[in-house]
């Protein structure tokens, strides 16, 4: 099933499938920092609020904001 990364809790592991489309003004910043199509990921915090979002990738970790988390498509790994 494929959501948004925002839509994950901590602990998930997701692999990157695309953007969506009223995040394009993200896209290209995103593409940049290694959130490539078929990376895999893992959540490993929120910040007290909820907002920014903490993920594990490609040996390093990633904090995004809500907004940019929520142009991610992303489908749960087991």
């Amino acid at each position: 099933m494929i959501d948004r990364l925002n839509s994950f809790s901590v602990g998930d592991i997701g692999k990157i499938t695309g953007f969506d489309i009223a995040g394009k003004a993200y896209r290209k910043r995103l593409l940049a920092m290694g959130l490539t199509r078929g990376t895999e990921f893992k959540i490993t915090r929120f910040a007290p609020l909820g907002d920014p979002i903490e993920i594990k990738l490609r040996g390093f970790s990633l904090t995004l904001r809500k907004e940019e988390a929520s142009a991610i498509l992303a489908e749960h790994m087991q």
